[in-house]
């Protein structure tokens, strides 16, 4: 009973320090890390050890699945140069640096004791940096390294721990540690690609929602134990299985099976990942109580608490630098990552976790173990309340562009048209002997679902409505009455509850598709960051018609409307002859009538802060 009330009492804890982070704009691992520390010290609350087992058979299995599920295997392929110079390099520099240091301060330690401290906090751990990145809107790719970083960077530092664990024992070779980390790399792939198939053949016969999440449940588990039973590595296994099963998964499941799978996990990793940080600030009473019953002075402590808080932190810095000079993408130019960026990188190494798991892994046996422990401690802490507090003033004082809405907005209607595109030619490739009507109806949701994306794009005040916008407004409200009206036939007790939990299960679902439209068309009407022209190497009218200032006319008009009496809802410009006309949400779309009639190619949005062009004949944005 004691234990239940305690994983009750940690659970609501998080969900309140979250919700309350969320709506005061701080960051919930630091908040929870401080709650922790300070709970540590309260009379009624059971003292907490979090034992390796726990951490790294228990906890990190399923965060390295679902971090990896999310994670685009193309972007980690377009960014691995970096991601393994942090996540092999960084860590075996950190691990030396800091053993060095550890070795410096602490009288008396080992050499092997040293390197075991520094395998310990060599990690990052991105759990952190990731929450407070989308926070506050770093670039995407900071984001994606340091997330590709946190998924390899765990198998690296366990190898370096078990070897300088070894090495405190028994002398080892260069051989031997050159082999352990082959069979620990080789293994660990084999073993999550065998993971991967297993799982993949399952699903195509199990595509029901249910069996399929259950699955997707044990695969993490089943794939770190199948690795650590042959001395493979387990980290890796989960990620390279997590990574395959997320980059094939709208091969492999059904799209009910996706959308449980992803609600699922993304309340695990919630509650896992911000337990974590409670955890590890519940640990910091006993960690002092035990170093405090050593002989070692309170100087000496601190002193080496401190130095190595200090070289994790620089050795960082000083590895990121010169790795710039390896960093330029093959057929970039040599062009280098901008300096700010690589700071930013460097200052984003928060420790977590794995860091403290590790730890608690120390065999009795080294000296001064608890000292140790508390080390991995202050810098677990140490880096989240430093560099985590102080990593959204960097961002803003680098001036360091978020990902662009707006510009996110205009790929996504593209896409979308060109899906569309699709859908219709397989349409017509397969005609069967269906009532016009049928045709003509999927041809205007296609329509409706593409004008939608491409309104999404404007800049049009809070006073004017798009016609996607009144009608997701007047459905809403539709859908308000239609679940009233079923739940009161549901009271009354003479429609099957199977029946009644169907019909409101797709009223949810039309309602969240509205609110996830709307939703997406008001970040991208927010966003003020001016649209930068690339050129384009997909269409030649775009690159035959390049980008023109916009007229700054606050007169502009589409003629065609005002002779026809009509009101349009955005404005475009030819690019050939110079002529305004309304976009296709407009009632006439004489944008699109204007190309019919004359063929000229590409038009331009005139709207105020707009700077992408659209081609007609190859039907592709660019922006």
């Amino acid at each position: 009973m004691e234990t239940a009330i305690g994983l009750v009492a940690l659970a609501t804890t998080v969900i309140l320090v979250s919700a309350v982070c969320r709506r005061v704009d701080l960051s919930a691992p630091i908040v929870l890390v401080v709650v922790g520390i300070a709970a540590s010290y309260l009379p009624f609350v059971p003292q907490t050890h979090l034992s390796s087992e726990v951490v790294l058979m228990g906890l990190l299995p399923p965060l390295l699945y679902s971090a990896a599920l999310q994670t685009s295997l193309i972007d980690f392929k377009a960014n691995r140069r970096p991601i393994l110079l942090l996540s092999i390099g960084l860590v075996v520099f950190t691990t030396v640096g800091v053993g060095f240091v550890a070795h410096a301060v602490i009288p008396g330690i080992s050499w092997s004791a040293a390197f075991v401290i520094g395998a310990v906090v060599a990690p990052p751990d991105a759990v952190a940096a990731t929450a407070i990145a989308k926070r506050i809107g770093m670039p995407r790719r900071i984001v994606t390294i340091l997330e590709g970083e946190s998924l390899l960077n765990d198998a690296t530092a366990l190898v370096a721990f078990t070897t300088a664990v070894a090495a405190s024992q028994h002398d080892v070779e260069a051989v031997d540690i050159g082999r352990d980390f082959v069979i620990a790399a080789v293994g660990g792939v084999a073993v999550g690609l065998l993971v991967f198939v297993v799982v993949g053949w399952v699903r195509r016969r199990l595509p029901e929602p249910v069996l399929d999440t259950s699955v997707s449940l044990i695969a993490p588990f089943t794939a770190y134990v199948l690795a650590e039973e042959i001395h493979a590595s387990g980290v890796l296994a989960v990620v390279v299985a997590g990574l395959a099963l997320g980059h094939m998964a709208p091969v492999l499941q059904t799209a009910s099976s996706r959308i449980a799978e992803s609600l699922n996990w993304a309340t695990i990793s919630f509650l896992l990942e911000n337990a974590v940080f409670l955890l590890i600030g519940l640990q910091a009473r006993w960690i002092l109580d035990a170093v405090g019953n050593t002989e070692l002075s309170t100087a000496t402590i601190v002193s080496a608490c401190v130095a190595t808080l200090l070289a994790v932190i620089a050795l960082r810095l000083i590895w990121v630098f010169p790795a710039r000079y390896v960093l330029a993408r093959p057929g970039s130019g040599g062009q280098r990552p901008p300096s700010r960026y690589t700071f930013v990188l460097g200052w984003a190494g928060m420790r977590g976790v794995v860091t403290l798991a590790v730890a608690f892994a120390i065999p009795l046996s080294i000296p001064d173990r608890d000292l140790l422990v508390l080390i991995a401690l202050v810098v677990t802490a140490g880096t989240l309340l430093i560099q985590g507090l102080s990593l959204p003033w960097v961002v803003r004082r680098l001036r360091l562009p978020g990902p662009d809405s707006r510009g996110d907005a205009i790929a996504r209607a593209g896409l979308y048209q060109q899906a569309g595109q699709a859908g219709l030619a397989w349409l017509e490739d397969n005609p069967e002997d269906d009532p016009r009507e049928i045709t003509e109806l999927i041809r205007r949701r296609i329509e409706q679902r593409d004008l939608a994306a491409w309104e999404q794009t404007g800049m049009h005040s809070d006073s004017e409505e798009t016609p996607s916008e009144a009608y997701a407004r007047r459905r809403l409200g539709m859908l308000q009455a239609e679940r009233s009206r079923v739940l009161e036939i549901r009271s009354q007790g003479v429609v099957p509850h199977e029946v009644i939990s169907e019909v409101l299960s797709s009223l949810d679902v039309e309602e969240s598709m509205l609110d996830l439209g709307m939703r997406r068309g008001e970040e991208a009407r927010r966003a003020n960051a001016e649209a930068v022209h690339r050129p384009s190497s997909l269409c030649v009218h775009l690159d035959e018609f390049r980008l023109v200032p916009a007229p700054d006319d606050p007169a502009l008009e589409c003629v065609d409307c005002v002779a026809a009496g009509t009101r349009w809802v955005y404005l475009r410009v030819c690019l050939v002859c110079g002529g305004v006309r309304c976009c296709d949400s407009s009632p006439e779309r004489h944008a699109t009538a204007h190309f019919r009639a004359t063929r000229h190619p590409v038009m331009q949005s005139v709207e105020p802060g707009e700077t992408w062009r659209w081609c007609f004949v190859d039907e592709i944005s660019q922006q």
